[in-house]
């Protein structure tokens, strides 16, 4: 009786021991999870500069693993897309994107460094700055991203970004005077965001 009793007490004495070190252990493992290392996760995230030139950009992504799908609607407002221009800017015309929808396919090629595609279906209202005279040219324009995730707690993150916009020629006639599109827009971007679910 006396080994049982004393058995018991062992029991009593270890179990809790057990059960607690098996927790602390667990605790830290969940508190080291990486942004970056999720199963899935809906995200929506905000080119926030065109809210500060009277536009909005507002994106929603689902994220599988190491692959992000990402929809999104942009306006410019004010700002002048002509500046990006490489091949053929023109001093003479701003350039504006009016609302147009856009698609993303990226991977996460390493913890938060997301590269990525993208078609975006732009309208971009072109205004001769001479005349004043604003017209409206539609543009397919196919691309190209790399960009980061700096996540600021749990939620929200910071992605700063370069792209590349590849685009067929496209031309309007301003009375007499040619306007030609650049075939190619290099862009820095930066978006804020916030992942509201993840498992």
């Amino acid at each position: 009786m006396k080994k049982i009793t004393l058995l018991l007490a062992c029991l009593l004495i270890v179990v809790p021991q057990i059960f607690a070190q098996t927790t602390t252990e667990q605790q830290p493992a969940e508190q080291k999870q990486k942004s970056y290392d999720v199963n899935q996760a809906l995200e929506v995230e905000s080119l926030f500069p065109m809210f500060l030139t009277g536009g909005f950009h507002v994106g929603v992504g689902y994220r599988y693993k190491k692959f992000r799908v990402r929809a999104s609607v942009i306006n410019g407002g004010s700002y002048n897309a002509e500046t990006a221009g490489v091949d053929n800017s023109s001093s003479e015309f701003k350039r504006y994107y009016k609302t147009s929808p856009g698609l993303f396919l990226g991977y996460n090629v390493w913890k938060n460094l997301e590269l990525y595609t993208y078609a975006e279906l732009h309208t971009f209202e072109i205004e001769q700055k001479s005349s004043g005279i604003r017209k409206d040219l539609h543009s397919t324009d196919l691309g190209a991203g790399i960009g980061y995730q700096f996540f600021i707690g749990r939620y929200f993150y910071v992605q700063p970004a370069m792209h590349i916009y590849l685009r067929g020629d496209k031309s309007l006639d301003f009375n007499g005077t040619k306007y030609n599109i650049s075939n190619i827009d290099l862009s820095p971007v930066i978006r804020i965001g916030a992942r509201l679910w993840k498992k």
